[in-house]
This record gives C-alpha cells, structure tokens and sequence, in this order.
C-alpha cells in the first residue's frame, strides 16, 4: 500500500462512484442492502476521506459534523484484501488530523460489535448500552480529539 494515496473528497468528484460502491460492498451488501440505500441524505455536508490507488478507491471514512465542536465518524470501510493492515488506522488517523486542523474537539461513532477493538486501538471508548442499527449489534463510542 505505499502507492495508496488519502485524498478527502466531496460528492461529484470522480472518486466518489468508487467510494459508494467500496460502501456497498464492505458495508452495506453482505447485510441485505441494494445499492440506493448506500448514501446518507447529509453527505454533502461530511466530509469524505479516501484512500485511492491508480484511481480506485481502497478505503474510505466519513464525518458529519454535528456542531461546531463535533461530530459523527461513519461508513468506514476497506477493501476486504487489504483489511488487517493498517490502512483503517491510517484513514481515522489523517481524518482525525484534519479534524483537529479544523477546531473540533470531539467524535462519536456507532461501531459494529466486531471492530469495537479496532476503535478502542485508536482511543475511542465505549459507552452506553450496546443496541441494534441496520439489523446488527453496535456500540457508542467516542474519543476527545487532544490539540
């Protein structure tokens, strides 16, 4: 992956069919879901961060922010053969940066039981009782962003 460039984009930019169906197939397709139900009514106010090589999405994470202070980390997704090797980490690290660049302080996700650990890696805590979104069992989690 050192080709793999992280670029943040903006729906209508070229590499956004790429990331919607990178959604669809990690996020939203093994779960029942068709392709129409992969976009959120607020992207165009999220931020979209990518990670592409020669033009292909590999990894993508998003951020709606709620206020002036925070906001909602979601659709965090890689590509299945490159899973497990850093570059998840790497898009919520650099997603994070810019977000302290831009003055927020805070975030808060909605995590699938089975990457809690991967968010607790990178300094989220659980909190709340656990609940069901999409059909699955999730977790909150959140994390101060230090300055």
């Amino acid at each position: 992956m050192p080709d793999t460039v992280l670029s943040f984009i903006h729906p209508g930019h070229p590499l956004y069919a790429g990331e919607l169906e990178l959604r669809f197939q990690v996020l939203r397709e093994p779960l029942g879901f068709t392709r129409a139900q992969v976009a959120f009514p607020f992207e165009s106010d999220s931020l979209h961060l990518v990670a592409h090589q020669d033009g292909t999405v590999l990894g993508c994470v998003l951020f709606n922010p709620e206020d002036a202070h925070g906001g909602r980390l979601f659709q965090m997704a890689v590509a299945p053969h490159l899973q497990g090797q850093g570059l998840g980490a790497r898009l919520v690290r650099s997603l994070e940066e810019e977000l302290r660049r831009r003055g927020f302080t805070h975030v808060h996700l909605h995590a699938r039981a089975p990457v809690v650990p991967f968010y607790e890696r990178l300094g989220y805590a659980v909190y709340g009782e656990a609940f069901t979104e999409v059909g699955i069992p999730h977790r909150h989690m959140r994390k101060a962003l230090d300055t």
